[in-house]
Parts: C-alpha cells; sequence; structure tokens
C-alpha cells in the first residue's frame, strides 16, 4: 500500500514540477527577449529562479529552516557543500543568486537548458587556462552587485564528507573585493526519520545514478526536513595563499556538517610495536 501511496505521490508531484519547469523557462525566455543588458538579465534570471525553487520545495514538502539567515543580502561568493539538486533547489528559493556550474552541464539535455535560464556561470574546469579566463565573468558579476554561489567540492556527493575544496575559483571574492560567504547544507530528517543509508539515494544524486532516477525517488518521498545555515563571513586578501582560503572555508563547512548515518566503522590503524 506505501508503495501504491508513494507512486502516485510522484506522478502528481511530477506533474506540478514539469508546470512549474513550464512556466519557468517561459518566463525566462520572455526576460531573454526583454533584457539585452547582461547585469540586468541575469538579475532577473535569478530572480525568477527564486520565486520558482519556492514553489518546487514547497510541491516537495521540503521544510527547510535558515539560520543565520543574512538581515542584508549584499555581493559575495556563497561557497558550500553539495549532495544534488535539491540543495541546488533550497538555497536558490532563500534569495536571488547566480550558481556556477561546469561545461559538462550545459551540454547536458535539458538540465543544460535549466541551468541557461537560471542564469548560471559556466567554467571549464578540465582547462586550467579556461577556468582563469572564466573566472573574469564570475568577478564581473559580484562586482555587478550580483551574489554567485560556488561549489568547491566540484561535484555532488554521497553525504559522507564534505570533499577537499578545489582552490582556484574561491580567489574571485578577493579580486572582486566581497567576501566569501561559507553556507552548509544538512538534511535533518527525511520521512520523519534520521537521514540515513535508507534514504540517501532519495535525496542525493551522485556517482553514476541517472538524474530521472534521483528525481523520482525525490518525488516519492512524503516530506523532507532540511537546514541551510549561514557561517560567518570570510574577508580574502588576493596575496592570500589559495589553499589556506580553501582549507579554513572547508573546515567551517566540514565543523557543521552531518553525515548521513549508518556508515560503517573506519577500521581500527594497527599498532606499530616495537621489538
Amino acid at each position: 500500500m506505501e508503495e501504491i501511496q508513494a507512486g502516485l505521490r510522484g506522478v502528481i508531484r511530477l506533474f506540478i514540477f514539469i508546470a512549474i519547469v513550464l512556466f519557468f523557462l517561459a518566463w525566462s525566455f520572455v526576460c531573454h527577449l526583454i533584457y539585452r543588458d547582461e547585469t540586468t538579465r541575469h538579475r532577473k534570471f535569478s530572480e525568477n529562479t527564486t520565486r520558482v525553487c519556492g514553489w518546487i520545495i514547497r510541491a516537495f514538502d521540503i521544510r527547510l529552516k535558515v539560520v543565520n539567515r543574512p538581515t542584508q543580502f549584499t555581493p559575495c561568493l556563497l561557497v558550500s557543500n553539495h549532495m544534488g539538486f535539491l540543495d541546488i533547489l533550497c538555497l536558490a528559493s532563500v534569495n536571488p543568486m547566480l550558481f556556477v556550474t561546469s561545461h559538462e552541464m550545459r551540454e547536458t539535455p535539458f538540465l543544460g537548458l535549466l541551468t541557461e535560464m537560471g542564469g548560471c556561470l559556466y567554467v571549464e574546469r578540465r582547462s586550467r587556462t579556461k577556468i582563469l579566463d572564466e573566472m573574469k565573468n564570475i568577478v564581473k558579476a559580484m562586482q555587478n552587485g550580483l551574489r554567485v554561489v560556488l561549489y568547491p567540492e566540484a561535484t555532488s556527493t554521497n553525504g559522507e564528507q564534505v570533499l577537499p575544496f578545489k582552490r582556484t575559483l574561491m580567489m574571485a571574492a578577493a579580486h572582486a573585493g566581497v567576501p566569501i560567504q561559507p553556507v552548509v547544507f544538512n538534511y535533518r530528517s527525511i520521512n520523519g526519520e534520521e537521514f540515513s543509508l535508507k534514504w540517501r539515494d532519495h535525496v542525493c544524486w551522485y556517482g553514476d545514478i541517472p538524474f530521472a532516477t534521483s528525481m523520482w525517488k525525490a518525488l516519492t518521498l512524503k516530506y523532507i526536513d532540511a537546514e541551510i545555515e549561514f557561517l560567518e563571513p570570510m574577508m580574502v586578501d588576493k596575496d592570500e595563499d589559495r589553499g589556506l582560503v580553501a582549507d579554513r572555508a572547508h573546515a567551517a563547512i566540514a565543523a557543521k556538517f552531518v553525515p548521513v548515518k549508518g556508515l560503517p566503522a573506519p577500521e581500527p590503524v594497527p599498532s606499530m610495536e616495537t621489538t
């Protein structure tokens, strides 16, 4: 019976999701035609994204708690852990922001169109030369008063840990003269139960899991309790060691991250006995 209810819930939400996405694409296309200035267009795209993401998380019954919400959103580089598309929807619903993503995502059918109409900034992570050139676009966006979101793990994870941060794009904040705003995203409960291995593949999109599979599992859930916490902002100087900057932001986020429950205990390290 529960499987039937979950399937029905998934179908209803899928139709709602499709309707919202169609509205999102239509309105974004209108903005694309009307607004020729790039900054204005990005601002309109991000505002539209915030609006529809709020609708989507309500349709998915994601109960989002925001801790230490800034009283005034000023230009900054937000850096956060990343477990899949749900945390993007949640963060985007808080306030208009532009997300940094890869050219591989831009080339992905359907998802590429969504990111384009959402005003995403693209980087070529496979080429150091190109990524340095593309960082200029990120800097320009923040200098023009926009907030930019960077996932410095450079991939979505399975909820076990916060992966080490890639360093290069972190310094965009220093070049733009804006702070780095660390943000931590946590799942607090799934269907009233703790975030465990039982539910991980319903909310985390990682590895080789197809997007459609991950989306469907999320649609069938009853409800999700999630939390976004804004941590202490970091002012960064262009002369600072980028590795130390990345490590400082990583440490702040990792300290607040709550990993998925049910992982096997790590094997003890054999002791080295002297004879």
